[in-house]
């Protein structure tokens, strides 16, 4: 009988060995304890409770889930808001035209700076002229029959002169430029009613005019308003005569004094606020409309609802927090907020009351699941 030859055993063994080892590597791999096993979607369950949509889920099954009770802490005794410098309508003044004609010629311009009773705009009228024809003729008659031996009524005539300068007045005309007629001119110079700066220009040389047409605006720089929101949880901290300071971004090494000279009626419902307006001293004339300002109030202290920022989250166009109605049982309920300086906290102004206990750490995954309980995508 024929030896076998030695190299091929060797090489029979060694595939042997090598079939065995993928044998085993494919049970281990296969039924072993190291295969990852997925983690577990919690249940979750829509439910009807006092006409209120609500969910139910294990909070067990939600892992970092913690839950934290709404706070009413006390706040410093500073009440920051943010403004909007306008004129003082008190100190502005519009031009308007009181007759049908036309504009002969024009002094000032946008921006310029006039004085009360300066000439600002030539108006062109024959109500003027017919005006003016009225009030002669009204004071040469008063004349005659105030006349030694003329056996006329002076109050009558008194009456006449009076009714066409009151005319006159109405018109537009200044009492100077009255007593200073001479004959009839349908050409009348219209006078700045205050001091001040021109804020808008309607005037064009030459252009038509109407009875009621604005022709131009005046304002005054000396006092300015600074109009602001608070919340109407703050209106009892503040009242009319309050001081208050303001800096702008443009001056921001500057504070300008003031007081809270109103408060509004009226409550916005939609962000529970109300506007106060601040009176300002001006110096300089640095304060311009439009500019942005933050009004510091010094006032007692109040106190304000707070929950971690974690707490909420934004859904579509508001902000929203779970409330725990029950063990499992939770609220997607709608809240408002407002700015607070602590940070990592959020001040509540509606939507939930001291003690109320909301879904924290988690609350996107919170509100993943309640979408998908409506068989939608977050």
């Amino acid at each position: 009988m024929r030896r076998p030859n030695l190299n091929t055993i060797a090489l029979a063994a060694l595939a042997a060995a090598i079939a065995a080892a993928i044998s085993i590597g494919g049970c281990r791999d296969s039924a072993g304890p190291a295969a990852a096993v997925p983690e577990a979607t919690p249940v979750v369950q829509l439910v009807q409770q006092q006409g209120l949509e609500l969910i139910q889920f294990d909070a067990h099954d939600v892992p970092g889930l913690k839950m934290v009770e709404v706070q009413n802490i006390e706040m410093p005794g500073l009440l920051e808001t943010s403004g909007q410098i306008t004129y003082d309508d008190r100190s502005t003044s519009t031009i308007v035209s009181r007759v049908q004609g036309r504009i002969e010629q024009t002094r000032v311009s946008l921006w310029d700076n006039v004085q009360r009773g300066e000439k600002i705009i030539a108006l062109y009228s024959p109500d003027f002229m017919t005006a003016e024809s009225e009030y002669l003729q009204a004071h040469e008659s008063s004349k005659l029959m105030t006349a030694p031996g003329v056996g006329g009524s002076s109050d009558f005539a008194g009456s006449l002169s009076l009714a066409a300068k009151r005319k006159l007045q109405f018109l537009g005309m200044s009492d100077a430029d009255i007593a200073a007629i001479k004959a009839p001119d349908p050409t009348v110079w219209m006078r700045a009613p205050i001091s001040g700066t021109v804020v808008e220009n309607k005037a064009q040389r030459g252009a038509a005019v109407n009875p009621g047409d604005e022709l131009f605006s005046l304002g005054t720089l000396n006092d300015v308003w600074i109009t602001g929101d608070i919340y109407e949880d703050d209106l009892s901290r503040v009242h009319v005569g309050q001081d208050l300071s303001a800096v702008t971004t443009a001056f921001p090494d500057e504070v300008f004094k003031g007081v809270i000279a109103r408060i509004s009626p009226n409550v916005d419902p939609t962000t529970h606020t109300l506007q106060i307006r601040c009176q300002v001293k001006n110096p300089g004339l640095r304060l311009k409309p439009q500019m942005l300002a933050k009004v510091t109030i010094v006032t007692r202290p109040g106190e304000a609802l707070v929950i971690p920022q974690d707490a909420l989250v934004f859904d579509i166009d508001a902000y929203y927090a779970f409330v725990e109605v029950s063990p499992g049982t939770f609220e997607h309920r709608k809240v408002m907020i407002a700015s607070w300086s602590r940070a990592g906290y959020a001040r509540i102004v509606s939507g939930l009351k001291a003690g109320d206990r909301v879904v924290s750490g988690e609350t996107l995954q919170v509100n993943a699941l309640w979408h998908q309980a409506h068989g939608e995508s977050s």
